[in-house]
């Protein structure tokens, strides 16, 4: 399976989260793995004006950018980025507005997703955040793996069953919220697997 686990991150959680992710599909199985981040496109003096962001933003420039050829690639893509408003980062938007080419070509059809974010406070809008990923989804024809209710670890870490959510900011992150990353890696590859099994 060729995997993709592409990122956004301000501060630095969605940026452990998607290692996270990385990591667990490494060892899930004999999987290709990608692990790309989305082009920052704040302006500087926005970036200057937080220094985590700032400094975030130094230490992950040797992470490859993503490009509409790891879409095109992967059978699986994990996506995690932090809720703005409840809607996806612009950052993100950004990018998806380029895969018009690729989406009227059939390129993105039965791309198996899922999706993780975050946010400051436990009502943040984490939900409506991953809802507007699948949204476009889709639109992509692709096959949403949501985790759903699948494994009692979601109820230990908020019964999210839309995609693992976190509160707060990098430092908030444990044992369990890697756990539950780690389920929705391996449902997501399943699901992945059953798909391209079904199609050979």
């Amino acid at each position: 399976m060729n995997i993709a686990i592409i990122y956004y991150s301000a501060t630095g959680t969605n940026h452990k989260m998607a290692q996270w992710a990385s990591e667990a599909a490494k060892t899930e199985g004999n999987h290709e793995v990608r692990f790309r981040k989305f082009r920052e496109t704040a302006p500087q003096e926005a970036m200057e004006s937080n220094e985590a962001w700032k400094k975030h933003h130094q230490e992950t420039q040797d992470v490859e950018t993503v490009e509409l050829d790891d879409l095109d690639w992967a059978d699986a893509i994990i996506f995690s980025f932090p809720t703005r408003y409840g809607n996806m980062p612009s950052q993100v938007q950004a990018f998806f507005d380029t895969t018009g080419g690729l989406w009227s070509k059939g390129k993105l059809v039965n791309k198996v997703v899922s999706g993780m974010t975050s946010a400051q406070n436990p009502h943040g809008g984490q939900e409506t955040t991953l809802l507007s990923l699948y949204k476009s989804m889709f639109h992509w024809g692709a096959i949403v793996a949501a985790p759903g209710y699948t494994s009692p670890e979601l109820f230990k870490t908020g019964g999210n069953p839309y995609g693992f959510s976190s509160e707060g900011g990098v430092d908030n992150l444990d044992e369990q919220s890697k756990t539950s990353i780690q389920h929705q890696v391996m449902r997501t590859i399943q699901v992945a697997e059953s798909i391209k099994n079904g199609m050979s």
